[in-house]
């Protein structure tokens, strides 16, 4: 719940409390913060338990596509790009691919003058 929240911003919080609510009532709404979490995460976790005993397998079949969107909300792109190129099964243990999996592109030379480009009438 709070892995966006670091040290700093709740040490923040708790003096910004402090100011607002003085040092008599900061304990006390702390624990009637402390209370009403709780108290929220149980429902939560009675809701989630009765659906899924009133849903039984279809449960599983909802939550996968859920945790799916899960994982794209944590979606990094520099992960992903280097996770496709560098994780291969043959890959050597420096990390780089054992074969290439595309053929080399071949050297192309510069046109002389006058000569016309190579025509593909099946890519126009």
């Amino acid at each position: 719940m709070f892995d966006s929240i670091g040290w700093g911003e709740i040490l923040i919080i708790v003096v910004a409390g402090l100011f607002i609510l003085g040092p008599d009532r900061l304990p006390e709404a702390a624990a009637w913060l402390g209370r009403t979490v709780r108290q929220i995460r149980e429902y939560a976790t009675g809701a989630r338990e009765q659906l899924k005993q009133e849903m039984g397998p279809e449960f599983e079949q909802l939550r996968k596509p859920l945790e799916d969107l899960r994982e794209l909300r944590n979606f990094d792109p520099k992960r992903a790009v280097t996770k496709h190129l560098f994780d291969d099964s043959d890959a050597k243990p420096n990390g780089y691919p054992a074969t290439p999996s595309t053929p080399p592109i071949q050297e192309q030379r510069p046109l002389s003058p006058g000569e016309r480009p190579p025509y593909d009438p099946d890519a126009t």
